[in-house]
């Protein structure tokens, strides 16, 4: 199924599998806004996408701020038209021993990884063209196996993906029979930045992960909502 003439938001754009999913959507026709922090890179990405012949916004963005996320919609909104589609893709990881990892680590990646994902949830399905209105879209967000197992050292990082799995399977249930469907990834080590240091060995690329998401933001059934399709190359 084409994704021509839908607006696409993708968070974490400006690298890595953000940089991926942006690409594949645009491949697919969709019009696509980056939301990073890092404005540089998502530059870059939207330029790939337009060298391409696709179209593409880029708007700096910290998830975690209810303010830069309105800041986002209102844009996409004013350049595309209403969002059809939200990967909600933005994380950061910090990797520490229990005992010292500091509220200001919980803290950021809990704000990142799980807010960031129900401020932009809420953002493209309220009010009077959003998805709920509109009766149609698909929103995907991006946890992580972390989100399924305990890790050491990522006991932040790992409380955000589970809880992004609980948000996935809440919504889904609350919106089932709306038209919006909510689904989850969950990949394995990914060759990305965030392996970096990891000790774990990349089993897949980014490429691998955005084929994925495109089949769940343009193909995948209805019956498929509340999924948390686990990805291990």
């Amino acid at each position: 199924m084409s994704l021509a003439g839908q607006t696409a938001v993708v968070t974490g754009g400006g690298r890595g599998i953000g940089r991926a999913v942006a690409l594949a959507l645009a491949r697919e026709g969709a019009r696509v806004a980056l939301a990073a922090r890092t404005l540089a890179q998502l530059e870059q990405v939207a330029r790939e996408i337009r060298k391409e012949g696709g179209e593409a916004l880029a708007v700096a963005t910290d998830v975690s701020s209810a303010g830069d996320v309105a800041a986002l919609f209102s844009a996409s909104e004013r350049t595309f038209g209403p969002v059809d589609v939200l990967v909600n893709n933005a994380g950061v990881v910090a990797r520490r021993p229990f005992v010292e990892l500091s509220e200001a680590d919980w803290d950021l990646q809990l704000d990142v990884n799980l807010k960031g994902a129900f401020l932009c949830a809420r953002a493209a399905l309220a009010g009077p063209t959003g998805m709920l209105s509109r009766r149609r879209g698909r929103i995907v967000n991006v946890s992580s196996i972390s989100g399924t197992l305990g890790t050491p050292k990522l006991a932040a990082y790992c409380a955000s993906k589970w809880g992004l799995i609980g948000l996935t399977k809440a919504l889904a249930a609350e919106l089932s029979g709306s038209g919006v469907s909510v689904t989850a990834v969950l990949p394995g080590s990914v060759d990305t930045e965030m392996l970096v240091g990891s000790g774990f060995a990349p089993d897949l690329g980014p490429d691998d992960v955005a084929r994925v998401i495109r089949f769940l933001a343009a193909e995948a059934p209805e019956a498929m909502t509340g999924s948390a399709v686990e990805i291990f190359g």
